[in-house]
């Protein structure tokens, strides 16, 4: 990893007021100084040294629901490995295991600035799997992993439904979709209490190995999130009800119609990954999308996160669906925190990535104007302390 310096930058840390003219060392993978031009370093001893020109500085880019690398570009079933549609209960699916970290989209993504992506399952299932935290730079997925398990993938509503409608197999409603969750969990909860017992007590004989349920263990215990797909009100309330009943901790993904109930959300502190909104209604559940939402759900008090869900909307294009947010009446410094900052915070790695500051993961894309403006674009993007993305133009 290269010693770096950018100066002469229009700083946006997401955290604290922005540096209009200043400086930002990097080194071992690691953010080691910022500041103003009054307090920058002489630039010799940094390998690399780009004059920003009065270019914006911003955290590396973050989208907090994705599939990236799991429906590779161009392919069909041969590259389509986001749903085990087999077994509507699948939580010790690992996300890992079928990403491709080679898929081209890794490389826009880079040259997009986005820097760190959660990469969850389908929502073929009731239960989908594990959700992983991923850096996009890299070719071998486990040097690639920031956090994993991150989450439990779940989805209700209408995928779930229409998946096993085709196969003529349960959950065909709601209600057996709700049941097959709180069966799993309940057996979850019963696997993991014999589990403690056995380790607190050597007397006491394990239980057999269930990899279905060893997988829960985490979120029962609430040291990971449940993710929820879920786009209606209604069914929103019932991932909530769900999550009550066995005390885990929700997030809500997509949330289509969360606008309309924000207020709830705020009163339960749950999060939202909102979006993808640059897409059409596909299905009788979307029919309260609107771009409006990330902004709404802001104004209310709900900690709000942007999502491509990629490739449903391509994850190149998060800063423009970021974009199209604050044009739509998001507050623009809350619209860029809800693709750095707060994705992070939501991911529980808010002191890792997501802002500027010191001691922070080197991560961080400079854009040539202000990240909004309709030409701008990334001149560079750097990731754990390296130069993964550079535009063609002239650098120092």
């Amino acid at each position: 990893m290269k010693k770096i310096l950018i100066y002469n930058a229009h700083i946006m840390p997401m955290q604290g007021a922005d540096i209009v003219c200043g400086f930002l060392c990097a080194e071992e993978g690691r953010i080691t100084a910022i500041g103003t031009m009054a307090d920058c370093p002489a630039r010799e001893g940094f390998e690399v040294c780009i004059d920003a020109a009065g270019g914006f500085l911003l955290p590396g880019l973050i989208d907090a629901h994705t599939h990236l690398g799991l429906y590779e570009d161009g392919m069909g079933f041969e590259g389509a490995d986001g749903n085990e549609d087999t077994d509507p209960a699948t939580p010790h699916m690992r996300v890992i295991d079928g990403i491709n970290p080679m898929e081209r989209s890794f490389a826009e993504a880079r040259a997009a600035g986005v820097t760190c992506c959660a990469v969850s399952p389908g929502s073929a299932n009731p239960i989908g799997g594990q959700i992983a935290v991923i850096k996009t730079q890299g070719h071998w997925i486990d040097r690639m992993i920031v956090q994993e398990p991150a989450a439990i993938k779940w989805a209700l509503g209408e995928n779930p439904k229409s998946v096993y409608h085709d196969k003529d197999e349960t959950p065909v409603t709601r209600m057996a979709t709700a049941a097959i969750l709180r069966e799993t969990l309940k057996k979850g909860q019963e696997y993991a209490a014999h589990c403690q017992k056995a380790e607190e007590n050597p007397e006491e004989d394990a239980p057999d190995f269930e990899m279905k349920y060893d997988a829960l263990r985490p979120l029962l215990s609430r040291e990971i999130p449940a993710h929820i797909h879920a786009h209606r009100a209604d069914d929103i309330f019932t991932g909530l009800r769900i999550c009550k009943e066995f005390g885990l901790r929700p997030v809500i993904v997509h949330g289509t119609g969360a606008h309309t109930i924000a207020q709830d959300l705020v009163e339960l502190d749950v999060p939202v990954l909102s979006g993808p909104f640059l897409t059409d209604r596909s299905k009788p559940e979307l029919r309260d999308l609107t771009e409006r939402a990330p902004g709404l759900l802001s104004k209310a008090g709900v900690k709000v996160a942007i999502t491509t869900d990629h490739p449903e909307t391509p994850v190149k294009y998060l800063m423009h669906c970021a974009a199209v947010a604050a044009e739509q009446g998001m507050d623009e410094q809350e619209a860029l925190r809800a693709i750095t900052r707060y994705p992070a915070e939501i991911l529980g790695l808010g002191d890792r990535i997501g802002s500027l500051r010191v001691g922070m993961d080197a991560d961080f894309v400079l854009f040539s104007g202000h990240p909004f403006a309709f030409r701008s674009h990334p001149l560079v993007t750097v990731c754990e302390g390296q130069v993964v993305f550079e535009a063609q133009e002239e650098m120092e």
